[in-house]
């Protein structure tokens, strides 16, 4: 009995390891060609052009849409910086940069993931001129709360480059070192982090690290970089954490998680993509695209979703007094 259980567990391995490896039988050729058709269907509004799996999923600000709607109609073109990242072990490959939509640009962070030739997920987070920020939406004394550069971001791009083999960390090590940045956060410690001695970060395109942000420190003292300022930093939690795409032939990381905040803070919760470049086992760059959504919104409507499905303040349980 045990030899006739055995053979149909032999037979479905034997069925099932073409079918796994066919999943990530994509190569960094083959992710640029289908992340491109994507963004090229998007630009055209015609999403029969992308090679679209049948369950394909879609996310925008971590709101689902169906296909032809919310950027397959905005978006008319990309703009003036683009990057392309690829990861083939992951079988994903990602667009940062500026889209167009009509006139207004717009800084995006957008990842595909590609099963069989297939599109199976597009996830964009996007930032506009005047969207909401970490106090929300404008009002009449505040314009904006969210900070938006793209001319500078296309004055300072993100490297585009092929590190030589021998100088590139695993894959394993480049996601350490990029999740020590979220570790200095939470802990408010700077020195937990990785990061070469005046790392630059650009959020939505605005510095800010170093002279040009305003952070030139105390006298005698170098301008502030991305380990800087953390003792007041307002996020209790760095949840969600995920990586994505480890371009181990760039050196690059992209990081998706969600801001959540000390209780009692009123700030807007914000969830985030950072693209994180290391050089010699440190951080050297990081460029973010980012929102805040309202209070009640499921964010980041990805896996995981652990720690992301706050109440809103009217629905939260009051607090129990201690005995």
């Amino acid at each position: 009995m045990f030899f006739k259980r055995a053979v149909p567990l032999m037979l479905f391995g034997a069925v099932s390891a073409p079918l796994f490896a066919a999943a990530n039988d994509c190569d960094r050729a083959c992710l640029k060609t289908t992340l491109d058709q994507y963004l090229a269907a998007v630009i055209k509004h015609d999403p029969a052009a992308a090679p679209l799996f049948v369950g394909f999923r879609q996310t925008e600000n971590a709101v689902v849409v169906r296909p032809g709607t919310g950027v397959w109609k905005s978006v008319t073109g990309l703009g003036k910086m683009q990057r392309r990242y690829l990861d083939p072990v992951s079988g994903q490959a990602a667009y940062f940069g500026i889209v167009e939509e009509g006139s207004n640009p717009a800084i995006v962070t957008v990842r595909v993931k590609v099963e069989n030739r297939k599109i199976t997920e597009a996830e964009w987070l996007i930032a506009r001129d005047g969207d909401p920020g970490l106090n929300g939406p404008a009002t009449p004394t505040q314009r904006s709360g969210n900070v938006f550069n793209p001319n500078n971001l296309t004055a300072n791009p993100p490297p585009e480059r092929i590190v030589p083999k021998a100088d590139r960390l695993s894959r394993e090590a480049l996601v350490a070192i990029t999740n020590s940045y979220f570790d200095g956060l939470t802990t408010h410690d700077g020195s937990i982090i990785m990061a070469h001695p005046g790392c630059n970060r650009l959020e939505n395109g605005q510095a800010m690290t170093g002279a040009a942000a305003g952070r030139a420190g105390k006298a005698g003292e170098p301008p502030g970089d991305c380990t800087s300022g953390l003792t007041n930093f307002s996020a209790a939690l760095v949840a969600a954490r995920r990586y994505p795409v480890v371009d181990e032939e760039a050196q690059a990381v992209l990081a998706i998680a969600v801001f959540v905040r000390r209780p009692g803070v009123t700030t807007r919760r914000n969830v985030f993509s950072e693209w994180f470049f290391i050089d010699n086992t440190k951080i050297r760059n990081i460029y973010s695209a980012m929102f805040y959504p309202p209070p009640d919104q499921p964010v980041p409507n990805w896996p995981p979703y652990n720690g992301n499905w706050p109440l809103p303040a009217s629905l939260a349980p009051p607090a129990q007094s201690k005995q």
